[in-house]
């Protein structure tokens, strides 16, 4: 009863994850990552009720999901469907039906009284009774084991609200006037202007603020902001330059502040030949 129980609560539990999202499909997720995979294995393995006791069942089907679910996503890394959420979910699925028709073949050769059932009647006395049997090292264990379970499910709970923040940078980059990374100007006639593409991508993981300077040879010619950006913001504008006077190798510099900062947080240059007739 309890395998096709948990069959029926996987096969309700799949669409429900694949059509919510947020703290719903978290919650549904739970019990099916950290909790399915390893009873179902315990089952297969352990198909004797005097194997193990209900709380070893407990513990080692927590602590097995915790190892089967890496494993699965491993392998699926290998093939060409990847770690995304349906290979996931249907690859557990897979596993947990496999091991549950192994449980249940292994519990029919059996005798009925020897077989793992669960009893879904709560007798609080009969808890009690093998609770006030066991040993002191025991009740010792017992309690460590179900203190362990409760930890790795808050340790769960907090990095699933609390994820940790990747590393912070800013994308900055010039392209050429069609959009790709070649086709920069090299030689400007004086009194003409060179054109680029100037990019932004915010990677700070915070609202931030931009301004970008243009300059050549030390000689501020363009400024470019400011420029607010969300987190994974992106901005591209095209922008222009007209030199100054004519000479060659003339470094146009393009600088990124950020925020109220007057120390440029990146650097960007092109070199140009800058003559005075064709």
């Amino acid at each position: 009863m309890d395998l096709l129980i948990i069959i029926f609560i996987c096969l309700v539990l799949i669409p429900l994850a694949l059509l919510s999202s947020g703290p719903l499909r978290i919650v549904l997720g739970v019990l099916f990552i950290l909790f399915f995979p390893g009873y179902m294995l315990i089952a297969a393995l352990f198909p004797r009720k005097d194997a193990l006791d209900g709380i070893e069942r407990l513990a080692l089907s927590f602590g097995l999901s915790i190892a089967i679910v890496p494993l699965i996503g491993l392998i699926l890394n290998y093939t060409p469907w990847g770690i995304r959420l349906e290979p996931i979910l249907f690859s557990l699925l897979f596993f947990i039906l496999v091991m549950a028709a192994v449980a249940l073949w292994r519990r029919q050769r059996l005798a009925y009284e020897e077989r793992f059932q669960v009893n879904f009647t709560v007798n609080l006395s009969r808890l009690t009774l093998g609770w006030r049997n066991q040993g002191r090292w025991d009740r010792l264990f017992s309690i460590l084991l179900v203190f362990a379970i409760f930890a790795a499910l808050g340790t769960v709970v907090y990095v699933i609200q609390s994820p940790g923040v990747g590393e912070r940078f800013t994308e900055f980059y010039i392209l050429g006037i069609e959009g790709k990374a070649e086709g920069y100007p090299q030689e400007i006639i004086l009194g003409d202007k060179g054109e680029v593409i100037v990019g932004i991508v915010n990677r700070e993981h915070e609202p931030t603020v931009y301004t970008v300077e243009i300059s050549i040879d030390g000689e501020n010619i363009v400024k470019v902001g400011p420029v607010s950006l969300d987190h994974e913001g992106k901005w591209e504008q095209k922008v222009s330059f007209n030199p100054s006077r004519a000479g060659p190798n003339q470094k146009v510099e393009f600088l990124l502040y950020r925020g109220e900062s007057t120390d440029p947080y990146q650097g960007l240059h092109l070199w140009v030949d800058v003559k005075e007739t064709i």
